[in-house]
């Protein structure tokens, strides 16, 4: 079901569980969306995060994300309230996007270091999906006061606690070095996926997907007694 947003013409998704169906369906491109996603945010999601990008977000407008995402001006507004509201739950979808890949992956391999390199690799496959959400996540997570800074926290825990599971299931399979702090080895890895990867995109494009997995990877390894 839908609803019609005043003073509009056009149907306003229906609430995210209702919209599971029509999400689905539009995931051809990019594979591994949330089920509770619908098409109008992942489509905001798309445009917004190639214009800003472009612009960086304090240089998008709602109607150019409205414009490019092919949505009324007001149906942003009706569904996010403002600006602000709209790019924080793009943080919070783009985020959902990357822990279901990461969740799909943990687990399938028997040795918890193959697991550990596949939920890396599909990190990485995540930023060349969508190297301008790693670029905003990059220049708005450690901005200090940042006007998302609360969104950043409460994402940036959710995805420290899968790599922290994923560090635990190598623990407990490996004899490891417990003279290092796991929560800082956790935020080592968290960071080289996203400077790593980044850094290929940017500076290093001939650099493979492989290749940088490998480099983050040799935390793990260095973790690792032999």
């Amino acid at each position: 079901m839908s609803t019609t947003e005043p003073g509009t013409t056009e149907p306003v998704p229906a609430e995210p569980g209702a919209a599971a169906g029509a999400a689905g369906a539009a995931a051809g491109e990019k594979k591994l969306r949330p089920g509770r996603t619908n098409a109008t945010k992942q489509r905001l999601f798309e445009a917004s995060m190639e214009l800003i990008g472009e612009r960086g977000a304090a240089g998008v407008t709602v109607d150019e994300i409205a414009a490019a995402a092919g949505v009324s001006k007001g149906t942003v507004y009706y569904n996010f309230g403002s600006k602000s509201d709209l790019i924080a739950q793009l943080l919070r979808h783009g985020v959902d996007i990357m822990l279901v890949r990461l969740q799909d992956v943990r687990g399938k391999a028997n040795d918890p270091l193959e697991s550990m390199n596949n939920m890396v690799a599909q990190a990485m496959e995540f930023m060349d999906d969508y190297p301008s959400f790693a670029r905003l996540w990059v220049s708005e997570n450690w901005r200090t006061p940042g006007e998302w800074s609360a969104v950043f926290a409460e994402l940036r825990a959710e995805l420290l606690a899968v790599i922290g599971s994923a560090v635990e299931s190598v623990a407990s399979g490996y004899k490891v070095n417990e003279s290092i702090a796991r929560g800082s080895l956790e935020a080592a890895i968290f960071g080289a996926i996203f400077v790593v990867g980044l850094d290929r995109q940017t500076y290093n494009p001939e650099r493979t997907r492989e290749q940088s997995v490998a480099a983050v990877m040799t935390i793990m390894h260095g973790y690792v007694i032999k």
